[in-house]
């Protein structure tokens, strides 16, 4: 299960539940609504997020490369994300990890 919402008083989305194969579609489209309102910096809640998969992390690295400018600034993400993003993205300099 996973439940996405707008954060309040900050541009971005809060994430809870799971991404997995089974849930991706719902976490692609609201990587889609953060992109179309995205401006300098956006901003990814993950601290009540169980687990992301590759895929889920794939989706969130791609989002981040078509933005051309700025950043998505991803905020108590679970482990597995910031090592994945470092086995497959190194360098990314779209995404910035906070607050581990």
């Amino acid at each position: 299960m996973l439940e996405i919402r707008s954060l309040p008083g900050r541009p971005g989305i809060r994430a809870a539940g799971e991404i997995n194969v089974i849930t991706r579609l719902f976490w692609e489209q609201g990587l889609e609504d953060l992109a179309r309102l995205h401006t300098e910096v956006s901003f990814v809640e993950l601290s009540d997020l169980m687990s992301i998969d590759v895929g889920g992390t794939a989706a969130l690295a791609v989002t981040a490369q078509r933005l051309g400018s700025g950043r998505i600034v991803v905020d108590r993400p679970p482990p597995e994300l910031e090592r994945i993003l470092h086995i497959f993205w190194p360098g990314h300099t779209g995404i910035e990890v906070a607050g581990r």
